[in-house]
This record gives structure tokens, C-alpha cells and sequence, in this order.
């Protein structure tokens, strides 16, 4: 179908975007040697895992459903992080994973026997209590009292047998500047143990596929740790794989006056862009101006009992009319993961673009799908 012909709200992901992003980030894995993984957390539609697969090494999970996801669906390498693991889950996520990384000594030794019995890599997550986010502390795993990693001084060096490897993720849609400073950190800190070890993995929040991106100093971080310490370097970015690469599509249902002019829509801040409310931020909107920008202003809000449910205020050319369709951009990360049903809001639909420009619908939630949830 065309993309005018998609019911609202749905979401799509652009097969040709998803593509440029890959060949970037293959083009970094080429001319290093390092391997690039995708973090599932931020997009994990396994419709698009073919083509992840044809230029990444593999998948990254935070758990046991995104370990048996990455592992049925790409069927390449398969690492997982979880800040504590089940007993439970354990065995089954050592079936499914090829790096094991642990949280804290404690987890790796009640842990790591199982994880080199089958013949996987066990690592450890380290903290290098070295923040560099400005904008979202909420996405900040090096705060004071952070849950994140081993401290330098809870590091103890004589429990590292049986660890390969070392990983931290520090970093939130930031560029390699802030990469570089934080290597200096870990060097001065954890540089005497990295070249008892294989690899080291960076982790995530690295936006390379962003236009002003650093690629270079990206390299050059990458071949630091390579010639140094002899170490196979691990990158496991997420929103860099989707970045700019998928849009949801919304219906105006209604027009509101309370001092400004408000309107309504078919999709909601609350249950399909949740971090809207929870960075904060304000998506980007095809058409639409800054407040004051142009002629017609407008707060945009969900259809939901929340208060809240405000997505943003939008300047636009022309008044806007019920029946309107209005398309904001880069949806593919993190809101289709986060999506919720609260106030039984049914969630949007799932559609792909493919590379002619043709669009086709992937998924369609119904009554059942928010029913069955809590039942």
C-alpha cells in the first residue's frame, strides 16, 4: 500500500534508512576490525534482524527474552548484560549467549563456572564513575549511587580469573569526544589489568550514524585500545542502527480552544512515545515549525485520561483540520519498545517501507492484545 493509505496510528520503519545506517557502520567494523552488535533495547523488530545481520556481527540483550530474540532471529554472536541474573533464567540464557557479562564480582562468581563450563566468555561491567551527560541524568550509569559497574574501589584484580573481558556503557546519543574522555578515565583507573584480557566491549549510546559524528576519532579510539593492549573491541550501539529511520503516523481526532488552540490525537505521548515525558523531549514532526515559527500554533496531545499526555506545542503553515494526518520522525528507536496499552489505548500499528517506496503492514494489535496482557 502507499504510506497515505497506512491506518493511524502506526508505526514505519524505512528499509532504505535502516540500510545507510548499516553500511556506516559496517564501514567502521571494516576499517578497524572491530565487530559492531546490535543493542536490542532500542530496536528489537526482528523483521529488519535479516538485514542487520547481512552488516553486524550479532545482537546484544539485557535479558532472557531478548537473549532467545537475538538468538532465534539474527543467529549471529549474542552478548547480554543484566544488572543481576536469575537463577532461574541463568542456564538457559548461558544456552542462548556467547558473552555473559556480569554486573559485580559477586554475580561473576556465583555465575562464571556455569558460563566457561559451556565453553562461553564471561565479562565484567566496570564503572568509571566518570559522567558526561548534561541533558538527561536519567540516562546516566556513572551518577552517585548508580547500580551500574564495578567501581575502582570495589574492583578486585585477584577475582579476575575466569573474566575476558571488560565492558562499560557510559555514554547517551553522544558523539566520540566524550567516548575519548572516557577511555583516558579508564585507563588511568583500570589500565593496569587490560592487557591480562581479550576484549572490551564500549557498549552502547555511541550515535554514529548521526551526520556530525566523529567517525575518525570514533578509529582512532578504536585502534587505541587494539595496539595498546592487544584487545578485540566490541561495540554494541543501538539508536546508531534505527537512527532517523522511522516515522509514526497520527490522525487529528479533534480541535480544542483553552487559551491556545489544541488538538487531539489518535496516538498518545503516555503509551507510544513514552520518552517524551521521560527524557524530556520534543520529536521531530514532518511540516511543523518552532512555537512562533509559523502562522498557526498548536499543543498536540494524546488521547488519554493522563493530564499530561501533552507530545509538544508545533507551529504550522495552515490550520490545521480534523482528519489531518501528521508524521513524526525518528520513532523507530526506543518508542516501539516502550509502546503501553494504559487506558486501553491500542497500540499502533506496524508497517515497513521498503526500498521502491511501497509500504506493508507487519503487525495489527487488537481488543485481545491488551486484554491477554494482564490476564
Amino acid at each position: 500500500m502507499k504510506f497515505s493509505e497506512l491506518p493511524t496510528p502506526c508505526f514505519v520503519v524505512d528499509e532504505a534508512l535502516i540500510e545507510k545506517n548499516l553500511k556506516i557502520l559496517k564501514g567502521v567494523s571494516k576499517r578497524t576490525g572491530c565487530k559492531i552488535v546490535l543493542a536490542q533495547k532500542a530496536f528489537s523488530m526482528y523483521k529488519m534482524y535479516p538485514l542487520i545481520g547481512e552488516y553486524l556481527d550479532g545482537a546484544t540483550a539485557s535479558g532472557l527474552f531478548e537473549a532467545r530474540l537475538g538468538f532465534e532471529e539474527m543467529g549471529k554472536e549474542n552478548h547480554v548484560f543484566s544488572p543481576a541474573y536469575r537463577e532461574d533464567e541463568i542456564d538457559e540464557i548461558i544456552t542462548l549467549c556467547d558473552h555473559i557479562i556480569f554486573n559485580s564480582f559477586s554475580q561473576a562468581e556465583k555465575y562464571k563456572g556455569k558460563v566457561l563450563e559451556a565453553g562461553k566468555k564471561a565479562g565484567l561491567r566496570i564503572n568509571p564513575e566518570y559522567s558526561t551527560q548534561v541533558d538527561h541524568a536519567i540516562y546516566d550509569p556513572c551518577a552517585v549511587g548508580s547500580r551500574f559497574g564495578v567501581t575502582l574501589e570495589h574492583f578486585k584484580a585477584e577475582l579476575l580469573d575466569g573474566i575476558s573481558g571488560l565492558h562499560f556503557h557510559t555514554l547517551c546519543q553522544q558523539n566520540s569526544d566524550d567516548l575519548e574522555a572516557t577511555l583516558n578515565v579508564i585507563e588511568a583507573k583500570f589500565g593496569p589489568w587490560l592487557s591480562q584480557l581479550e576484549w572490551i566491549n564500549f557498549g552502547g549510546g555511541h550515535h554514529i550514524t548521526r551526520e556530525d559524528y566523529d567517525l575518525a576519532l570514533l578509529e582512532k579510539c578504536i585502534h587505541r585500545m587494539q595496539d595498546q593492549y592487544g584487545l578485540e573491541v566490541y561495540l554494541e550501539p543501538g539508536e546508531a542502527v534505527a537512527l532517523n529511520a522511522g516515522y509514526l503516523v497520527t490522525t487529528v481526532l479533534d480541535i480544542q480552544e483553552n487559551g491556545m488552540s489544541i488538538a487531539i490525537l489518535d496516538t498518545s505521548a503516555a503509551c507510544h512515545m513514552p520518552d517524551v515525558l521521560e527524557m524530556p523531549y520534543r520529536p521531530p514532526l514532518f511540516g511543523s515549525g518552532e512555537v512562533g515559527e509559523k502562522a498557526h500554533m498548536y499543543r498536540l496531545g494524546g488521547n488519554t485520561c493522563l493530564a499530561g499526555d501533552v507530545i509538544g506545542d508545533y507551529s504550522f503553515d495552515q490550520p490545521l483540520k480534523i482528519g489531518d494526518r501528521l508524521v513524526f520522525g525518528d520513532m523507530a528507536i526506543y518508542s516501539m519498545v516502550k509502546t503501553n496499552t494504559f487506558n486501553g489505548m491500542a497500540l499502533p500499528s506496524i508497517a515497513i517501507q521498503d526500498k521502491d517506496g511501497d509500504c506493508y503492514l507487519v503487525r495489527q494489535f487488537d481488543y485481545l492484545d491488551f486484554k491477554t496482557r494482564l490476564g
